[in-house]
């Protein structure tokens, strides 16, 4: 139990009744997870309003009820208005779990893509030098052997707050988290200050209904981190530079590969054979030396960039670097599935169009027999999206099998005859089957010699979304039984 004037602490708020004087059991904003004793934050989302639900966090026991307006509260429980929910949830989660961010070195990523794989890099880059880095991002919450699931890139500040107490307990002093532009949007991190803010590319995208109203908002809200951290490390190559590192006075260091940076590539090679497909490259500035990742790809070449210069900046020894990259994977993105004497097969999740850009770009250059190309269209998205899919998946695939991914609440014959569009625009070649484990057995069933076999949109994700039902689907499952095939 915490007295309610400690979890307030640093914030600025009226007692509408009752008493802040109180203890309180723990801190919930979703009321049908209340408790007896608990304090209740009333938070607005784009569909639901928490305030809404003030009477069910009562019933359930809740003993305080955070607002940002008044209303009429019927119950024997303290009533606290502050002016921003979402702002008052952060600074309280924050003192509740004895402010844990204040006792770890923060690494934050930001991006339009790249902060997953960066992230990970980094975690294995520190783990492979015996510091103990623990990783939230939009795979999940992973720190020891432990992996928690999650429902958004950057969790509620809640969770934040929750992993980062749990993380300290057990030994963990580094975090390299995913911040999303969302999170500063919704202020999940309000608060926090990053020791290193990470910049690794800024585009046009997740502009639209429940994402960004515009592109400025959406750059403005990835300016957040970067006023919030004591140091940034930055894509020299990005787009919008200048905006995403507007009013920041702090040290800012580089990468890049084509403009001026600190840390720079001079050199690239890309390596597809039965014992390793990746790529090697050579950086000068502030490291000199040769590295492999086997993550393939040019977009990985600045990811790897990237998180050697955040390690470099924590005094991590190159050797050890070398190592990680070497060795690192993530799930569901550039994941080499399966490598056979006739063809392989990686899955990714690329979903923006620049990241399918850079996808099918870099598979290209590794000069496969054919790129074929599994992919479908999500629901209830932006039908430009579908379009692009078509036109750029499509357009640089020589087979493309168009299928399922996450149809929500629309038809998939609907989303897929919208993916035709872009493939018909460009004269692509392609087949439709509908369900997605068929459409990747036939894939592998009707593979050449030489074959690159692309699996594009699910990434991590293990389940179709259809008709507010989510179904369990894994990829890798059906590689798995591929494989069994094979043997």
């Amino acid at each position: 139990m915490k007295n309610l004037k400690d979890v307030l602490k640093g914030i600025s708020y009226n007692v509408l009744s009752g008493t802040d004087d109180v203890l309180i059991n723990d801190i919930k904003y979703d009321s049908r997870k209340v408790e007896k004793d608990d304090i209740y934050f009333a938070l607005k989302g784009y569909n639901t309003d928490g305030h809404d639900y003030i009477p069910e966090a009562i019933a359930k026991g809740a003993k305080v009820i955070v607002v940002s307006k008044i209303l009429n509260i019927i119950g024997d429980v303290t009533v606290i208005k502050v002016d921003d929910s979402r702002i008052a949830l952060s600074y309280a989660s924050a003192n509740y779990f004895d402010n844990p961010a204040s006792k770890l070195k923060i690494i934050g990523v930001t991006g339009t893509t790249g902060k997953t794989t960066t992230t990970h890099m980094i975690r294995e880059i520190l783990e492979e030098s015996g510091i103990k880095c623990g990783l939230i991002g939009s795979i999940g919450i992973k720190y020891n052997d432990k992996v928690i699931h999650t429902d958004n890139t950057t969790p509620e500040s809640y969770e934040v707050n929750k992993y980062f107490r749990e993380m300290l307990d057990n030994d963990v002093t580094y975090v390299a988290m995913e911040t999303s532009s969302q999170a500063f949007k919704l202020n999940r991190l309000a608060g926090i200050t990053f020791d290193i803010g990470v910049l690794t590319n800024v585009s046009t995208d997740h502009i639209g209904p429940g994402e960004h109203e515009s592109q400025e908002e959406y750059v403005a809200c990835k300016n957040k981190l970067f006023l919030n951290s004591k140091e940034v490390i930055c894509n020299n190559d990005s787009l919008y530079l200048d905006e995403v590192l507007k009013g920041v006075e702090v040290p800012i260091t580089t990468y890049a590969v084509n403009n001026k940076a600190d840390l720079k590539v001079t050199n690239v090679k890309l390596i597809n054979n039965v014992d390793f497909f990746g790529s090697e490259f050579s950086t000068e500035g502030l490291i000199s030396d040769t590295f492999r990742t086997s993550i393939p790809g040019e977009f990985n070449i600045y990811n790897s960039l990237c998180a050697l210069l955040v390690c470099h900046k924590l005094g991590v020894d190159t050797t050890k670097a070398k190592i990680a990259l070497l060795k690192v994977k993530v799930r569901g993105r550039m994941e080499i599935a399966l490598v056979t004497p006739k063809y392989k097969v990686l899955i990714d999740y690329a979903h923006t169009e620049d990241g399918m850009k850079g996808l099918v770009k870099t598979l290209r250059a590794y000069n496969p027999k054919r790129l074929v190309s599994v992919y479908g269209g999500g629901g209830n998205r932006p039908k430009e999206r579908r379009y692009n899919l078509g036109e750029i998946i499509g357009g640089a695939s020589d087979l493309s099998i168009i299928t399922m991914d996450n149809p929500r609440f629309e038809e998939i014959s609907s989303i897929n005859n919208d993916i035709k569009v872009g493939l018909d625009k460009v004269g692509a070649k392609y087949i439709e089957i509908t369900d997605r484990a068929d459409a990747i057995k036939y894939a592998c069933d009707n593979a050449l010699d030489g074959d690159l076999i692309l699996l594009v949109g699910k990434g991590h994700e293990e389940y179709q979304d259809i008709k507010g039902v989510k179904y369990h689907f894994s990829e890798i499952e059906v590689i798995d039984e591929i494989k069994k095939n094979l043997k």
